[in-house]
């Protein structure tokens, strides 16, 4: 990975208050409770993990947080503002953005493509600029073009900027759809089995990139994983879940040796 883009995430307020505060989160789907009482909080530049077995809600609590889901009960605050069933273009909008267990990228779009579409919300372009080819309209789009061939240099993308993104190799898409996430600086990066399909090698740098995102942006990341080496290796936190509900939370070396999560999901020896 190259040099750091110049556009930074937007900072957020430092007020000691949780940047993301999630209480009561409850859950029905049909008769099935797939959540039930969950309850945790963020810090700002906190990289925190939800673990546990396949079943156990993690995917259906991220849906809640980011607005795919509206949750039966409970309260999801970001900076003190309810995003509790706000839909998930309302949520991203606000800072909270993510990625799925699946790549969703525009695979017949090229990686730059793919990134100047994720910005197009925060820039002046219009359609009647475009249509007259305005100069507003041609700045706009140079610095959108700039940002993001920075991202791409960033996630060591550049020399497949035009290529198309379904042709690229796995572990590329994935950093693709991360650099898609950050492009709209977001203060909340909500990742979903973002090691899933990667290689050893490749894990490893994603924890190194996890970190950097971090440290050199300011942003908060939230994610779903069940790699324990990157779990335990990024994580300042961790909640295990099981059945929808939480069995134990605190540090890695804590979750580790915790019975509970080790009888549930870590395996006893």
């Amino acid at each position: 990975m190259s040099a750091r883009p110049t556009l930074s995430a937007a900072p957020t307020a430092s007020t000691g208050a949780p940047m993301l505060d999630v209480a009561s989160l409850s859950m029905r789907v049909g008769g099935l409770l797939a959540v039930d009482a969950v309850a945790f909080s963020l810090k700002e530049r906190e990289i925190f993990a939800i673990i546990g077995p396949n079943g156990a809600g993690k995917t259906t609590v991220f849906n809640c947080i980011s607005g795919f889901y509206k949750p039966s009960t409970g309260i999801i605050t970001l900076e003190g503002q309810s995003i509790a069933g706000l839909g998930s273009h309302s949520v991203a909008q606000r800072g909270v953005v993510r990625t799925f267990q699946n790549v969703r990228l525009f695979k017949s779009m090229t990686a730059l493509e793919n990134l100047l579409v994720a910005q197009h919300s925060r820039t002046s372009r219009s359609v009647l600029g475009g249509l007259f080819n305005t100069r507003s309209y041609r700045k706009s789009e140079a610095q959108a073009i700039e940002v993001s061939m920075q991202w791409l240099d960033f996630m060591g993308l550049r020399e497949f900027a035009n290529r198309e993104a379904g042709n690229l190799a796995y572990g590329h898409q994935r950093r693709l759809e991360i650099a898609r996430c950050m492009i709209t600086q977001p203060k909340l990066l909500m990742l979903d089995e973002p090691a899933a399909g990667l290689n050893p090698q490749e894990k490893k740098d994603l924890q190194g990139l996890i970190e950097r995102l971090r440290n050199e942006f300011g942003v908060t990341v939230l994610l779903i994983e069940h790699d324990m080496g990157l779990v335990m290796g990024v994580s300042e936190r961790i909640l295990c879940m099981e059945y929808g509900k939480p069995i134990a939370m605190g540090s890695p070396e804590e979750v580790r040796n915790n019975e509970r999560v080790i009888k549930a999901y870590l395996g006893e020896a």
